[in-house]
């Protein structure tokens, strides 16, 4: 398979072409901000990944459709946490910890990894795909060692896509946690209709309120009614009560199906499409919030946990202790289907 490693010398404000063929291009550029930025194109659209800044994908376009949330960034901005730059349509969540830290967790918002800076980048060219992989090495004295390996993969005349994870513990001795969320943040598309294979009582909706969420007298009572009701938000038609966040989890997944498959019927023949498998993520978290300034409909978000945090993982059982030089892969097929 070809390859071609990626330099910061490759990117400049100005867009590069740094390839073309029949099927795909690949430009470079730089935000203002100072990001590096690669966009991947085929005949459908296009994926902006940030290559060396968590390998982001910062946006995605099918079809003339943006996938992504309505979001306050007009581009990426660093710091050092996701909450910096929360303007994505993809973000890797944990992944010593992850979700929303609980009162007797300690670490920051999804984690350690999501706008950790990359020691490396490169491409490698298939026959009818393009892949971009990035790889980092976490290691602490007196603390956790891995190397966390993600990778995205573009395909000839489809508006899905695949979104990897290998995580490999250096430790010569000692396990480590490992908690990840592939956090898809989906537009929010008004009255668009979604189902999956497995059972809607598989769900349920969030019964703790996280300290970033500020109920309101209305919220409550909404929020309590679902409850009662038991039901899951299949359809997108009452935006009035989705501020603050509406939130579900769901018990284990593997008890259902060996596949799991979540759409959104968007209308015009379109669906927005997650796949991936219940053994590798065998929670999936549905997370709808609408405002005037954020909307979003992440209609599954696969999970090893809940992002409740790491305490709460430990209590459900749900955390991955990976044993010394154990490695552990996943993938996520996503997109615009038609």
């Amino acid at each position: 398979m070809k390859s071609l490693n990626l330099s910061h010398a490759m990117f400049n404000q100005a867009p590069f072409d740094l390839f073309k063929d029949d099927n795909f291009s690949i430009k470079t550029f730089v935000y203002p901000s100072g990001i590096e930025a690669l966009k991947l194109t085929n005949s459908r659209g296009a994926l902006t990944v940030l290559p060396f800044h968590g390998l982001i994908i910062w946006d995605a376009i099918f079809d003339n459709i943006s996938l992504k949330m309505k979001d306050m960034f007009t581009q990426p901005l660093p710091g050092p946490g996701i909450a910096d730059t929360y303007g994505c349509f993809q973000f890797t969540s944990g992944l010593l910890a992850n979700g929303t830290p609980g009162p007797d967790d300690n670490y920051q918002l999804h984690g350690e990894f999501p706008t950790s800076e990359m020691d490396e980048s490169h491409l490698t060219f298939g026959e009818d795909t393009i892949t971009i992989h990035s790889s980092y090495e976490y290691v602490k004295g007196f603390g956790d060692h891995y190397l966390s390996e993600p990778a995205v993969t573009i395909h000839k005349d489809s508006g899905l896509f695949d979104i990897q994870l290998k995580v490999t513990n250096l430790s010569n001795y000692q396990p480590m946690p490992l908690q990840y969320l592939c956090h898809m943040n989906y537009a929010y598309v008004a009255n668009a209709e979604m189902s999956s294979n497995v059972p809607d009582d598989a769900f349920q909706l969030r019964q703790t309120i996280p300290t970033h969420v500020h109920p309101t007298p209305e919220w409550t009572a909404y929020n309590d009614q679902l409850k009662a009701s038991g039901k899951l938000i299949n359809k997108l038609d009452d935006p009035e009560h989705y501020d603050p966040e509406i939130v579900f989890f769901s018990s284990d997944l593997s008890k259902y199906v060996d596949e799991a498959e979540f759409r959104v019927n968007i209308g015009k023949g379109k669906n927005f499409l997650t796949k991936f498998s219940t053994k590798q993520f065998p929670i999936g978290t549905r997370w709808i919030l609408y405002n005037p300034d954020q909307q979003v409909n992440a209609f599954v978000i696969p999970g090893t946990s809940t992002p409740e945090g790491l305490a709460a993982a430990k209590k459900a059982g749900t955390l991955i202790m990976l044993k010394a030089h154990e490695s552990r892969e996943f993938k996520v097929t996503t997109g615009l289907e038609k």
